[in-house]
């Protein structure tokens, strides 16, 4: 099936290259990638197809990439989905932290929407059951990565 140039399939190849860098995209990664497959709106069918075009096997859809440079509703939503999923593992990691930048720059999130971000998995923490560990990470990450 062949991959159909969209704003999604651009995200994710973008993403999905930047977790290539170094050949292995390890589990953490993986989770990551799952989430924002599913926050894009990729088909699952479509997931190996961008892999082989991330890898340089297949010419990508993808012929002018600043078509898809406008902001949208729902990108924070997704660039906190992808948080979530690498807050939610033992450890964020460089290849974590390098995917996270990217999507925030792709995104184009904002410092104060960065903020509203962090209020939003803090004020969810109370009500499931990995949110004190959740936010421990959090706190990790903004030491290590911090936003600006």
């Amino acid at each position: 099936m062949a991959l159909i140039a969209t704003r999604g399939l651009y995200l994710y190849l973008e993403v999905l290259t930047t977790a290539l860098d170094d050949d292995i995209v390890t589990d953490d990664e993986a989770s990551i990638l799952k989430v924002l497959a599913i926050a894009l709106g990729m088909d699952p069918s479509n997931v190996g197809a961008a892999m082989d075009v991330a890898r340089g096997v297949d010419p990508s859809p993808i012929t002018n990439p600043d078509d898809y440079s406008t902001h949208q509703v729902g990108d924070a939503t997704t660039y906190q989905s992808a948080l979530v999923a690498a807050l939610d593992d033992e450890i964020i990691t460089e290849d974590e932290w390098a995917i996270l930048e990217n999507l925030r720059k792709l995104l184009g999130i904002q410092p104060d929407q960065h903020a509203l971000i962090e209020e939003a998995i803090r004020a969810m923490s109370g009500h499931d059951q990995n949110g004190e560990r959740r936010l421990e990470r959090l706190e990790r990450f903004n030491t290590v990565c911090p936003y600006f």
